[in-house]
């Protein structure tokens, strides 16, 4: 799933520079409630959780149990389990929970990482309840414009042209049963303001900066510092839900 090899060290600063603060997820909030009738006591597979910020966030919103799956130990070592959070060692292809157990899934920033997308949807069908949604938090090539990176580091695009499309990801899914509810664009505050959001970027810990040459990162990062420094840091990616 992970293209990086995340050390302790790699792991602490991506979570410093690719976490967005919660205050800047309320629409992913009011997005993800309109989508999910999630209520208390359910259960939220979260594939590819990362350091855990959307699993404490499903957590806090919904009262919801949370099955974090996260194959980097580096990753999985950040993200506070107990509590209603459950750190759990896995693929998204061979996913390491009962069958029928979740009443619905989260894939944040992961799609464009699995090897086999109908191998995961595949598995995604076994784990949930019948019925159960879903939620695919991407970019996709085409849909990719308001990306703060793309807007300001451009030559990014090119990146995302290999991410699965939307129609790729539902024929995979659709091989497994699923169908396509929903798609929509959903805005988020990735830092108070621009400034702040040069600050914050790593380059080793993202993958689509990483593509970059020394060049191109470097007009980038001049982009963002001629910008105006107060503007508020808003990025845009894609809610795909299918049940």
């Amino acid at each position: 799933m992970a293209t990086v090899r995340y050390d302790d060290r790699t792991a602490e600063e991506y979570r410093l520079a690719r976490e967005v603060p919660r205050a800047g997820l309320e629409a992913w909030r009011l997005a993800i409630a309109a989508a999910a009738p999630l209520t208390p006591g359910m259960t939220v597979l979260d594939v590819g959780a990362g350091t855990g910020a959307f699993a404490t966030a499903f957590r806090d919103w919904f009262s919801v149990r949370v099955l974090a799956v996260e194959p980097a130990e580096a990753m999985r070592a950040l993200i506070p389990s107990g509590a209603g959070i459950d750190a759990l060692d896995g693929r998204a292809d061979a996913l390491p929970v009962p069958d029928g157990c979740a009443d619905a899934a989260w894939l944040g920033s992961v799609l464009h990482h699995l090897p086999d997308l109908e191998a995961a949807a595949r598995e995604l069908r076994r784990a949930l309840k019948p019925g159960a949604p879903v939620l695919v938090r991407n970019v996709f090539p085409g849909r990719c414009d308001r990306d703060l990176r793309v807007r300001y580091f451009p030559e990014t695009a090119r990146g995302i042209e290999g991410y699965p499309t939307v129609e790729q990801t539902c024929a995979a899914f659709a091989a497994a049963g699923f169908s396509r509810v929903s798609l929509e664009s959903v805005p988020q505050r990735s830092a108070p303001n621009l400034a702040e959001f040069a600050a914050k970027i790593r380059r080793d810990t993202d993958s689509k900066l990483r593509s970059l040459s020394d060049e191109e990162f470097d007009r980038g990062m001049a982009r963002l510092r001629a910008a105006d420094p107060a503007e508020p840091a808003t990025s845009w990616m894609d809610l795909l839900v299918l049940a």
